[in-house]
């Protein structure tokens, strides 16, 4: 990997500074801590990180379908776990998730081999906390993902704050208006992160996510030709890659996938902020933070053109938008409750 950020940010006792820096400003210290299953489910982590590993060994693309999961949780209610609830009128049908938003199955696995451990104790919020991290670190400096200890990555790393409870109910309202889609304006999608306590910063580091996984062509199709009604291709794109990416939506229906980062798509580095540089953003979400008026009168320019040159930055700026994001709105104490299974609420 280009840049594991050994030696471009501190490691140890300053990330443990920095979480808890991030957590006092949050108003959580008391709330969430990194060693909240210390006593009462010690293993937890080793759990996780196992059934994490084997999900991504399977199918790569899980490690991306993860982190968008605790993403699109924390994004609607707060981090509640209420995205895996089942049901018709749940957030796993609102328009952003549905067809969509993947990984339930690896989730039960997980919370099965944690029941099975320490029954009752570990909510679904916090697995999903641990299963973002654990995709993350499992993707940076691959193909050594298999290696005796995956998580010494040159200190890109952090230790989750934990103690979230579950929530009751669904909010597929919510997940229609809160989460950001791929058509959305750079305003619009900033005033969605604004909305959750998140900044340009933070947009634009937790985009860089879009370095792993896959998109389905129906979230991108309609840059590939008569774009807003110009009888042409999005000029923001670059012209052969238009020209490909039409050839393969046009064989296929609107879920056929490609790579989100079309030169580096598995592993977690900075890549993605170069393709934009060179209009090879394959959302408009994507290319937007470059690309346009809207970008050169915000931070999102500027902070695309360090992330592409400084791949430390990026890496330590998205582990502290990821600690910021996992700290939305938890429910703790007596709120909500651990759920026994993380489709339903308890009975």
């Amino acid at each position: 990997m280009e840049g594991n950020g050994s030696g471009k940010f501190s490691t140890g006792y300053s990330c443990l500074f920095m979480i808890s820096f991030l957590m006092v400003c949050l108003g959580v210290e008391s709330a969430l801590t990194t060693d909240f299953y210390k006593d009462s489910c010690p293993n937890l982590t080793t759990i996780v990180r196992k059934e994490v590993k084997n999900a991504i060994k399977t199918e790569t693309r899980m490690a991306a379908s993860l982190i968008r999961l605790h993403f699109h949780d924390c994004f609607v209610n707060g981090c509640d776990g209420s995205i895996l609830l089942d049901g018709s009128d749940g957030e796993k049908f609102a328009f952003p998730n549905l067809n969509s938003a993947r990984g339930y199955e690896v989730v039960d696995t997980i919370k099965s081999s944690v029941e099975s451990n320490c029954p009752g104790v570990v909510s679904c919020s916090d697995i999903l906390a641990i299963a973002a991290r654990d995709s993350f670190l499992l993707s940076v400096g691959r193909p050594m993902i298999f290696r005796r200890n995956p998580l010494q990555s040159g200190g890109n790393t952090w230790k989750v704050p934990l103690g979230r409870r579950d929530g009751l109910v669904a909010n597929q309202t919510g997940a229609n208006s809160g989460l950001p889609f791929p058509t959305d304006s750079l305003t619009t999608i900033s005033q969605k992160f604004a909305n959750v306590g998140l900044n340009e910063t933070d947009v634009v580091s937790l985009s860089g996510a879009h370095t792993i996984g896959l998109a389905r062509c129906t979230t991108f199709s309609n840059r590939l030709s008569n774009f807003s009604g110009t009888g042409s291709p999005d000029s923001t794109m670059d012209s052969e890659m238009a020209s490909d990416l039409l050839e393969l939506c046009q064989a296929g229906d609107g879920n056929t996938t490609t790579s989100l980062d079309q030169n580096s798509t598995d592993l977690f580095d900075n890549h993605y902020f170069k393709n934009l540089l060179s209009g090879k953003g394959l959302l408009s979400s994507d290319q937007i933070l470059y690309t346009g008026d809207e970008a050169a009168n915000s931070t999102t320019k500027s902070l695309v053109e360090s992330y592409s040159s400084n791949s430390g930055l990026f890496l330590s700026d998205f582990i502290n938008s990821m600690i910021k994001m996992g700290n939305i709105s938890p429910l703790t104490g007596t709120d909500g409750e651990i759920r026994k299974n993380c489709r339903v609420v308890n009975s």
